[in-house]
């Protein structure tokens, strides 16, 4: 499951000219200087309370916007909200460094259609952990946005604009970051948490499609995770997510902790979001629906006259 760096380019993969997964550094250089610039500002900020306070509310605000905005929003639409928080959230969404929503939502879903098939753009099965986990991202195959995955939110000219100015979005973010908490604030509120906030996601990706448990039966490798679970509030309960993606809740008992579905929960008490799908019994409890039992008796009797 932790292959060389050779065996990230097979002679085709999923179809496509292995020259377009071809990593390339001068290319992928701002994701890595990136990685350094986040450990250098922190050690020239130093330690303080107030580094304290703007990682844990940095990392917080971005890991409820990749899991209950990119995942559970615009992946699957597990609830609604009107086109104004809409736009704001996505508009948020810049402060991860984790592209657009239509760029995120358009890849997941082609994750979920395909999952640890050939055609998956991250599977460990396929490519390997490294290659799942972060590499993919690295790719020229998969810079452009494909709008015909994501026609839904993509019909919303505010939406393209956004995945447009992606870039100049999340500098401004940063610059913004700079003016409100100086040095500390650019470093334990933007940069640092940017980085911890990608990894987590990518956790997802990759190691819980290698380990943990599984409860139900599916056609991947969708693991169960509660370390996953907890850095990600919530997308560590992988195998449950698989078994029904409709839910915006991951968590599917009370012990399976799922931050991201409390906060759901309280933005519909405020009247924010509503409509937020749960999982129906029959499907957590891996039984038939209750309309099919139901009718499982009329139609032996019928077999039998």
């Amino acid at each position: 499951m932790f292959p060389s760096m050779a065996t990230l380019y097979p002679v085709e993969a999923a179809g496509a000219p292995v020259e377009l997964d071809r990593l390339r550094p001068a290319e992928n250089a701002p994701f890595w200087i990136l990685h350094g610039v986040s450990v250098g500002l922190a050690i020239w900020a130093g330690w303080s309370s107030a580094a304290l306070a703007w990682l844990l509310g940095g990392y917080a605000l971005r890991m409820f916007l990749i899991t209950g905005v990119y995942h559970r929003y615009y992946s699957h639409r597990t609830y609604k909200t009107s086109r104004a928080f809409q736009f704001v959230v996505a508009l948020l969404c810049h402060l991860t460094a984790q592209k657009s929503v239509l760029w995120w939502a358009a890849h997941h879903r082609n994750h979920h259609k395909y999952s640890d098939q050939p055609q998956d753009i991250h599977s460990p099965r396929q490519r390997g952990f490294w290659w799942s986990h972060m590499f993919w991202i690295l790719a020229k195959r998969y810079r452009a946005t494909e709008y015909a995955r994501i026609p839904d939110f993509a019909k919303y000219p505010e939406l393209r604009f956004l995945d447009r100015w992606e870039q100049p979005l999340t500098i401004a973010f940063g610059g913004v970051t700079f003016l409100i908490g100086g040095l500390t604030g650019l470093a334990w509120g933007f940069f640092v948490p940017i980085v911890l906030a990608w990894h987590g996601t990518f956790l997802v990706n990759s190691l819980a499609h290698v380990w943990g448990s599984v409860r139900y039966k599916t056609d991947d490798d969708s693991k169960n995770n509660l370390f996953i679970a907890l850095v990600t509030f919530g997308e560590g309960w992988h195998n449950n997510h698989h078994h029904y993606q409709r839910s915006a809740r991951q968590g599917f008992f009370w012990w399976e902790i799922d931050v991201t579905y409390y906060l759901l929960k309280t933005l519909e008490v405020c009247r924010i979001v509503w409509d937020v799908e749960g999982v129906p019994a029959h499907i957590r409890d891996n039984k038939p629906a209750p309309g099919r039992a139901r009718l499982a008796p009329a139609a032996k009797s019928e077999l039998a006259a």
